[in-house]
């Protein structure tokens, strides 16, 4: 099997059976693999037979062969592009609050006085 397929090979192959969890695809007349569903589409793939079917010709890319156990995990997605998101991120930054602000000081001041005076509170609370 090994002699024939290699690790980070692309081939085409025939869909020849689906499955909720991913679909099996003949390399050639006695091998197949399993592409996995998180495999075959980039994003996510809700119903797998809304992006594929038995009989279609795929390009796949071998990820893994186990000879041992005479199976071959196959990826369509990594034949592809990854598609560009639609909804950009918004890189732009927000526009600046106008606040009274003071220091960095002043907010540190403000901060211990404030964690002070609630760790008294809860001392005063545990000491009744």
């Amino acid at each position: 099997m090994s002699e024939k397929f290699q690790v980070g090979q692309i081939i085409e192959g025939t869909v020849t059976g689906i499955k909720p969890f991913g679909a099996f695809v003949a390399l050639d007349s006695t091998t197949q693999g399993l592409v996995h569903i998180s495999h075959i589409t980039h994003g996510y793939l809700e119903n797998i037979n809304d992006a594929i079917k038995v009989g279609d010709t795929v390009k796949v890319k071998i990820l893994s062969i186990d000879s041992e156990k005479g199976k071959i995990s196959l990826s369509i997605k990594e034949t592809q592009e990854k598609p560009r998101s639609s909804s950009r991120p918004n890189n732009s930054k927000p526009p600046k609050k106008e606040t009274n602000v003071g220091s960095f000081e002043d907010l540190m001041k403000d901060f211990l006085k404030n964690s002070n005076d609630r760790q008294a509170d809860i001392n005063k609370r545990l000491n009744r």
